[in-house]
């Protein structure tokens, strides 16, 4: 594994020094400025209340008896989690922050955090502190999803492996699932903005190269229904970024709402006058911002739901991260003697009927 490390992440470090010391994390605390530390355990507080709401209101275990036969569901997290806090252009406290609450508020009773040691600054580590993190460890790359899968001398496996990253660490993920579980395969990230013209166009300008800013194959949509706007917007893009950026002229709302719905966002920015009004027409979209003064980066790092979000149109089919996301659900039945006896034959006729006759006998022999 520390092989693996040099090899493809330049990273020469024994495995002794991969865990970071529980004291340097809070010692991390102390180191950044006064502004950080603030705003950090505000978006901790954030974060935390919304998805604390989430796991009493949302995922509830539950069960219902008719006529002798109980049935319902029982909801617990998984043991373990790992969470892959990506380092290649930039460093990330607020993915430490976006995945591991989500996990704490779950009931995960171990959460593991690997992220490549040359961006593991004192705000990464200090968010890892103020969020709980079980274990942090200074790796990255496809060792650091292999070690989070297999397990190794240091590192013990987990259940579950969540966290975005580079097209390497999608691949190792893709290539462990099954012997762990995944949050998702994240691609580039993607904003989507329908803009009516009402809002001021520098806003609509900064969240495109906002998005822009995080990969060079980042993509960002303008849709809107005014093309006087669409050029004005086009306008104010800082060339840097304006290769990343499409301009799509709509007829109107409900036509710029089924053209978002066909790309299906990670992030939808409903810059319209009445933002509200045009949520019931949203059908996919990772997350959704509603009105000029919702940009995304205040979700990116402070209003409360998680940032870790689908991405290359697969909001068609699935959520961002969230409590929900570490849970997993048992079926719970429990039938009477009573009925038992009642319906045994009965039931007995459909494993018959596909010849698994052992099954049919399993309910027979409680025949009264």
């Amino acid at each position: 594994m520390a092989a693996a490390l040099k090899r493809f992440d330049g990273v020469d470090l024994p495995p002794a020094r991969w865990r970071v010391k529980p004291s340097e994390l809070e010692s991390a605390l102390g180191r950044i400025t006064p502004e950080r530390r603030q705003i950090l355990s505000e978006a901790v507080k954030n974060v935390r209340r919304f998805h604390e709401a989430e796991r009493r209101r949302v995922v509830k275990d539950w069960s219902e008896t008719r006529k002798g036969v109980t049935v319902g569901q029982r909801v617990t997290a998984v043991d373990a989690a790992g969470l892959y806090v990506p380092g290649g252009r930039f460093a990330y406290p607020s993915t430490v922050i976006m995945t591991a609450i989500p996990a704490k508020a779950a009931g995960v009773k171990r959460v593991v955090m690997v992220t490549p040691p040359r961006h593991l600054t004192d705000e990464v580590k200090a968010a890892a502190y103020l969020t709980g993190v079980d274990e942090v460890y200074q790796i990255g790359g496809v060792a650091a999803v292999g070690a989070l899968a297999h397990g190794t001398r240091t590192v013990k496996a987990v259940d579950l492996i969540v966290g975005p990253g580079g097209a390497w660490v999608t691949e190792a993920k893709r290539q462990v699932f099954g012997l762990v579980g995944l949050d998702a395969l994240a691609g580039p990230s993607e904003i989507v903005i329908i803009f009516d013209g009402s809002a001021p166009v520098s806003f609509a300008a900064a969240d495109l190269m906002a998005q822009g800013e995080h990969d060079p194959l980042a993509r960002a949509t303008l849709i809107s229904t005014d093309a006087e706007a669409l050029k004005a917007v086009r306008a104010g893009v800082d060339p840097r970024f304006r290769a990343q950026c499409r301009f799509v002229k709509a007829r109107d709302l409900k036509d710029a709402a089924e053209r978002s719905n066909t790309i299906a966002p990670e992030h939808l920015s409903l810059m319209v006058r009445n933002p509200k009004g045009l949520l019931p027409l949203i059908r996919h979209a990772g997350a959704i911002f509603l009105g000029a003064w919702s940009p995304v980066a205040a979700g990116d790092y402070w209003a409360g739901p998680s940032h870790v979000l689908p991405t290359a149109r697969s909001a068609r089919f699935s959520s961002g991260l969230s409590v929900q996301t570490f849970l997993k659900r048992s079926s719970i039945i429990g039938v009477s003697e009573a009925a038992m006896k009642k319906n045994a034959r009965r039931v007995a006729v459909l494993p018959e009927a596909e010849g698994l006759t052992e099954h049919a006998r399993s309910l027979r022999v409680r025949h009264g």
